[in-house]
């Protein structure tokens, strides 16, 4: 606590001037000198989906906050530093990811809302998604049903002869069920981690370029945040949220909490002139081990895919979304985003080479896509958008996630120190809850109420992966 100097000269000079106007008898001051609560000071590390956005709604909440990113917000290494994500809430039977999803649509809605004009920049696109499966009773099919209409979430079955009529451009051969989420839609990753960074400094918010590690312990605390410059940064919180760098910087925690194998996507140009491929003529898609969404105009940056087989597969035998259980695969390349098909439905692939140890690092990973990492899109474009077969392949993107051993997000005190936080393990899927997970931790750290389903989930648990476990989603 401090004497609030400001006022106390106020009252000085009030008193002086009685003197100078010729006050007779000076009287008293009055009541109780007035004080001032220290904001909280915080410190986020990582400005990325969980860090970035955690960092704006402390600011926002009050605290005093500084934001270290060892490469900046944005950039190529990042988790959130692709082109576009998916923004959906399709999670099947977890209600808690429904829910979770539901409410970071809005959030996207009400950002674009906010900031869409002093930026000049939409970052959030209604696309609508689209569902396909060859079965009426796909689990997944049902079990998002069940669970939207538990929770009201709209939704529509549209029938084969409303998707052609509306969307010929798409293939649905050996498809018998469509499902549309109207309010899913496609957010520009990159821009926003760059406007949400942009927010937090325009309110009062520090952003320091740095390499940050954990530093010296006592009684129970952190003491300081020692970065590479040779500066040390002092706090009453601090906030890891470091994504795939968390076993990097918090070894003896998080090495056998988290996995971090990259993922890839392509993005395909769209022919000249053409508008089909092109938002708002065509929704986000969502076949089984496949996800994708048409050109942003607004970015150019091509028609998106993830996943597909190598081996053409026209009955879509690849499983459906909402399971992915770990397995004990040494040799399995990446962490699939978006839903994810169990592989044990897959088609057999070709073995693969185990994955060099720097490629399993996210400061020393090349991100180039080898060429028959790319026969999977392009099987599936042949197959599912066949105008698309002969597209140009513009853009590959490459990334390492977090995957946690349940899947849930870990946001939970680092064992033994009050003050240290740990926010990660967005498993493929954190990106589109950032502006409700970063309001969560923000709460979290304020020590202010939250949901205790939340809290429960997303403890740092004692379950652990087993030597070379991973996520095989290639």
């Amino acid at each position: 606590m401090t004497l609030d100097r400001r006022a106390f000269l106020k009252q000085t000079v009030a008193q002086a001037g009685l003197l100078a106007v010729g006050a007779g008898e000076l009287r008293a001051v009055t009541g109780a000198p007035a004080f001032i609560r220290r904001s909280p000071e915080i410190i986020v590390i990582g400005a990325g989906a969980f860090g970035g956005w955690t960092a704006l709604h402390l600011r926002r909440m009050g605290a005093s906050v500084t934001l270290v990113d060892a490469y900046g917000p944005g950039n190529s290494r990042s988790t959130s530093g692709d082109e576009s994500r998916g923004i959906r809430s399709s999670y099947a039977e977890r209600e808690l990811w429904v829910r979770m999803a539901s409410q970071a649509i809005d959030k996207w809605k009400e950002w674009n809302d906010e900031w869409a004009k002093p930026f000049r920049m939409q970052v959030f696109f209604a696309t609508g998604d689209l569902i396909f499966r060859a079965e009426a009773d796909d689990r997944f099919i049902v079990n998002n049903k069940k669970t939207w209409d538990k929770l009201g979430l709209p939704y529509e079955t549209p029938s084969i002869d409303d998707v052609r009529r509306e969307y010929p451009q798409i293939n649905t051969e050996g498809v018998t069920t469509v499902l549309f989420e109207p309010r899913a839609g496609v957010a520009r990753a990159r821009r926003s981690c760059e406007v949400v960074a942009e927010a937090f400094r325009q309110q009062g918010g520090r952003i320091v370029i740095a390499r940050a590690s954990l530093g010296p312990t006592a009684g129970g605390r952190l003491q300081h945040l020692p970065l590479n410059t040779g500066e040390m940064l002092g706090a009453d919180q601090y906030v890891f949220a470091c994504g795939p760098w968390l076993p990097k910087v918090l070894p003896e925690v998080m090495a056998d909490r988290l996995r971090t194998p990259l993922g890839r996507v392509a993005y395909f140009g769209t022919p000249v002139g053409d508008e089909r491929f092109i938002y708002p003529n065509l929704p986000s898609f969502n076949f089984p081990g496949v996800t994708g969404w048409p050109a942003l105009g607004v970015d150019n940056r091509g028609f998106r895919v993830r996943g597909g087989s190598r081996r053409q597969n026209a009955q879509g035998e690849q499983g459906g979304q909402g399971e992915q259980p770990p397995t004990a695969n040494p040799n399995a390349g990446a962490a699939q985003g978006a839903g994810n098909a169990p592989a044990g439905n897959r088609p057999a692939e070709p073995p693969r080479p185990p994955t060099p140890p720097e490629q399993l690092d996210p400061d020393l990973s090349n991100r180039w896509v080898p060429p028959e990492a790319l026969e999977g899109p392009r099987n599936f474009l042949a197959e599912r958008f066949p105008d698309l077969k002969d597209a140009p392949i513009v853009q590959t993107h490459a990334c390492h996630y977090e995957s946690s051993v349940d899947r849930n997000p870990i946001v939970d005190h680092y064992p033994g120190l009050d003050n240290v936080w740990i926010a990660g393990g967005g498993s493929a899927e954190g990106f589109k809850l950032g502006p409700v997970i970063g309001e969560y931790i923000a709460r979290r750290v304020l020590g202010k109420q939250t949901d205790a389903e939340w809290d429960q989930a997303f403890k740092l648990d004692e379950e652990k992966f087993e030597p070379n476990q991973t996520f095989d989603d290639e």
